[in-house]
């Protein structure tokens, strides 16, 4: 086997062990979030439903904050990790430290100057005791979170992102678990939410102890300054994050707050189940496309223009279909699902859930790309795409959103999206990247748009004429989206490029790991 293979493998696997892991964790802290929710639904009135979206909102905003430090500082690690470079390992992590104390400063000024604003951010007060130590205590678990968290990045870096999920699971868990009981046993949203906070340090603290272990020179004293020219270059990286993350609050965690300055918390609390849901799927799907990250940041720095563009167009084929199978599931099932679980006066009308699951599409669709970009520190070059995304969105779901209400604050994310990342993130890409043209790509995207969606539309007739008992009618419509657009798909595209590759990929890992169980056992 030459260096090459060597390396490709090693990149696959740890691709392949890290998804994996982050897949089934995330699985299996939704499963428990689910029932925790249930719980909180069944013991808690609507208005607390709507304060837990609404100051969630308000703290991702504050999220800010962090101003992209993360993925820039991740990004300068890919190099020196490649060459073995512990000195430049322990030079970026001290500089990653002092951001992060920074960090958590900014966090709870920020948090605390936002308190005399409640009145104005909660169109219809809710008759919630305590509503300020409450927004206190999800600004503590906002700040605790960036304690310590900063040393993940170098595990994460070193493409064993697993270990985090691992930590990261355990912690939600115990977190839900703990949740579930107070809810059951007091009824008492101030121990539900004081739960979150000391889990979230506890996670901090144990995933911190591990990374000391595994690099112990994070623990030496005598660590040297960056160049000037190093140090303007990282902060270049982080002022782009900035604008990104800017365009992306404004963009993703906004809703809850438009929702309750112009409809109502009730209607918050509504999209809080539905952003549950979808939210969650699309957390455990984004978990493939982060397990690949240090994997593609690796390659950046080792491998040609061809060898990315190819492992690309893989990654975007898969990307499309997993987001397109899901995006057809969500919409039969997530009406039935939401009234049977939560009860009908939280569910939405056909047309908003169809907007949902359409932003959840173009979300998905964008995945393989951000990873791309960010991991090879593209985000430079589309910074301003963020600004404009944000403009447009704010600006269009306020007018439809005065007009049309909660169908009108959607639309205006769909609208930012199609404007603005949709052609400009894979632009710059293959502008910069791959330096070719990147009408090819467009291409693909077309045909795997109309695709779905023709599916969407004959899976959608044949669901309606189900009918009967609602749990019955939700197995019987997933069965039959799952089944259908799979066979579709594999029909369609198993002689393309894409699926060639990723079934020689896959086959690759599984006689890999099915060999060395036999010559263990023998």
């Amino acid at each position: 086997m030459d260096n090459y293979e060597a390396m490709e493998k090693s990149r696959t696997e740890y691709s392949a062990r890290n998804t994996t892991v982050a897949m089934i964790g995330r699985g299996l802290a939704i499963l428990m979030g689910f029932v925790a929710r249930v719980v909180f639904t069944h013991t808690l009135s609507e208005a607390y439903v709507g304060v837990n979206g609404l100051f969630l909102d308000i703290l991702n905003v504050l999220a800010l904050s962090e101003l992209g430090v993360g993925t820039a500082i991740t990004y300068a690690l890919y190099k020196p990790i490649a060459e073995h470079d512990i000195e430049k390992q322990k030079s970026l992590m001290r500089m990653y430290q002092k951001f992060y104390h920074i960090v958590c400063v900014i966090v709870l000024v920020a948090g605390l100057a936002v308190i005399p604003f409640m009145d104005v951010l909660i169109k219809d007060k809710p008759d919630v005791g305590n509503l300020t130590i409450i927004y206190l205590l999800y600004l503590s678990n906002t700040v605790v979170s960036y304690m310590w968290v900063y040393r993940r990045a170098l595990v994460d870096a070193h493409q064993l992102s697993y270990i985090g999920v691992v930590y990261q699971t355990t912690s939600w868990i115990i977190q839900n678990i703990l949740q579930i009981i107070m809810l059951l046993t007091t009824k008492n949203f101030l121990l539900y939410v004081s739960m979150m906070v000391l889990c979230t340090i506890g996670n901090n603290i144990c995933i911190s102890r591990r990374a000391n272990k595994m690099y112990p020179y994070l623990k030496d004293k005598n660590v040297q300054e960056l160049s000037r020219d190093e140090q303007k270059s990282i902060y270049q990286s982080i002022r782009a994050m900035l604008v990104h993350k800017i365009g992306n609050v404004v963009v993703n965690n906004t809703d809850n707050l438009l929702l309750s300055a112009l409809v109502g918390t009730t209607s918050v609390g509504c999209y809080s189940n539905y952003f549950l849901i979808i939210g969650s799927v699309k957390q455990v799907f984004e978990q493939i496309f982060q397990g690949i990250a240090a994997s593609v940041g690796n390659m950046g720095v080792k491998e040609g223009k061809e060898r990315i563009e190819k492992i690309f167009g893989g990654i975007f084929f898969l990307g499309q279909w997993i987001y397109g199978l899901a995006t057809i599931c969500i919409y039969e099932v997530i009406n039935l699902f939401v009234g049977e679980s939560f009860g009908r006066q939280y569910v939405f009308a056909a047309p908003i859930t169809f907007v949902l699951c359409v932003n959840f599409y173009l979300s998905g669709m964008r995945q393989a790309t951000v990873v791309f970009r960010d991991s090879m520190g593209l985000f430079r070059y589309d910074k301003w795409k963020a600004v404009a995304e944000a403009i447009i969105n704010l600006g269009v779901s306020l007018w439809l959103g005065g007009l049309f209400g909660t169908i009108g604050i959607f639309l205006g994310t769909m609208i930012s999206t199609v404007t603005t990342s949709l052609w400009v993130e894979p632009y710059m890409l293959y502008k910069h990247k791959l330096e070719k043209s990147c009408a090819p790509y467009f291409v693909k995207y077309a045909i795997y748009t109309i695709v779905t969606f023709a599916l969407w539309y004959g899976e959608d007739l044949i669901c309606r004429q189900i009918t009967g008992n609602p749990w019955f009618v939700l197995i019987v419509r997933l069965v039959i989206c799952f089944g259908i657009t799979n066979v579709a798909y594999l029909l369609l595209y198993r002689k393309t490029r894409e699926f060639v590759l990723l079934y020689e990929k896959a086959k690759m890992i599984l006689e890999k790991r099915f060999g060395r169980s036999k010559t263990h056992e023998e």
